[in-house]
């Protein structure tokens, strides 16, 4: 696809300074573009590669005032970031699969599946499945017993799908992400771990994304939720039971045990652990690599291991690192007392 940078201009409402008829057929990174690509420019530590840039079009903001000259045409723009995943978007799109039921899937004959779908080679779609209009199920996806996908839901290749596991519209499941798998609930009797049932299924609303190599384990009883608009990287564990809230984003890595309850548009960082049974408010900040082990207020920003109040830690950190040289100080101190304290029993014995 060619786009010209004066179509880009109408697409993303922002306005060209320099060629409007050059064409750009590719994004790519500002600092190794090429003639015909598309970059943008939005980090001020970048602002070098404007000048020394070979893309034909970059992407600037509208307040943007080059120091130097530039041979690339400017395309202005109010938010530089929503403009390229604007044209992300239009990009992607001639990636997607072509619409239609591969003759190498297998699906149900109990299943209802909507006229307008795309289900690729070799995805399985078991008995007394719902899958909505505008659904995109790679190759190899697989998807049990009673589960519901949402209209234009997309599910890319690999994903394990387990049985009564309800998904909304525009969802995005990345790859190897598996759903709906058992909780990790035992019983120890005569010293030996029986394994409990686990009865509930997973939920996720709508305009959720998930990334690749998640695990969601359905609930023991009721549902594990995924609430609407949140946004999950790769490589994160939910357990049974856990309940995350609307618009709320979690990075890499994190993982939070069983009945755990994260409010509305709570951040949680990279390899973040939060234990069973407690509630995380919502608006809660939480640095990466921190543990938490209790409650949390609305609003709150974590960090440690157990978590702190995040001024706290970094006030505590300060001292911290500085205990081997305030160790030293004190034992000066320490010598200085005893002289004194020698000094003090000569006067006392010869007064």
């Amino acid at each position: 696809m060619k786009i010209s940078a004066a179509e880009l201009a109408r697409i993303l409402a922002g306005h060209v300074e320099g060629d409007e008829k050059v064409e750009v057929d590719r994004p790519a990174r500002i600092e190794d573009a090429t003639s015909g690509s598309l970059s943008f420019f939005a980090n001020p530590k970048y602002e070098e590669f404007v000048y020394t840039s070979k893309a034909s079009v970059i992407l600037v903001s509208s307040d943007f005032v080059p120091s130097r000259p530039v041979s690339s045409t400017l395309v202005r723009v109010n938010d530089v970031y929503a403009a390229m995943a604007t044209l992300a978007e239009l990009f992607g799109a001639e990636t997607e699969l072509s619409p239609g039921i591969s003759t190498n899937a297998v699906i149900d004959e109990s299943s209802r599946i909507a006229d307008d779908v795309t289900i690729s080679d070799f995805v399985v779609v078991g008995p007394n499945c719902q899958i909505g209009a505008g659904v995109i199920l790679h190759p190899f996806v697989y998807i049990a017993a009673n589960c519901v996908i949402g209209t234009e839901t997309v599910i890319h290749p690999g994903v394990k799908i387990h049985r009564s596991t309800r998904i909304g519209e525009r969802v995005s499941i990345h790859a190897n992400s598996v759903i709906g798998s058992d909780g990790f609930g035992y019983v120890k009797t005569e010293g030996r771990y029986r394994k409990m049932k686990q009865l509930g299924h997973v939920l996720i609303e709508n305009d959720v994304e998930i990334g690749a190599n998640v695990v969601i384990d359905r609930a023991s009883l009721g549902a594990t939720i995924i609430r609407e608009g949140s946004k999950l990287d790769n490589l994160i564990q939910i357990a049974h039971n856990v309940d995350i809230g609307k618009h709320t984003a979690i990075a890499a890595q994190a993982g939070i045990a069983g009945s755990s309850k994260v409010g509305n548009d709570v951040l949680i960082g990279g390899q973040v652990g939060i234990v069973g049974h407690i509630n995380i408010a919502d608006g809660t900040q939480i640095q990466a690599q921190s543990g938490v082990t209790t409650n949390t207020k609305e609003q709150t920003r974590l960090y440690g291991s157990p978590a702190l109040p995040y001024t706290q830690y970094l006030k505590s950190y300060t001292i911290f690192r500085k205990l081997p040289e305030l160790s030293m100080e004190i034992d000066v101190l320490r010598k200085k007392l005893r002289e004194l304290e020698k000094q003090l029993e000569h006067l006392q014995a010869n007064s």
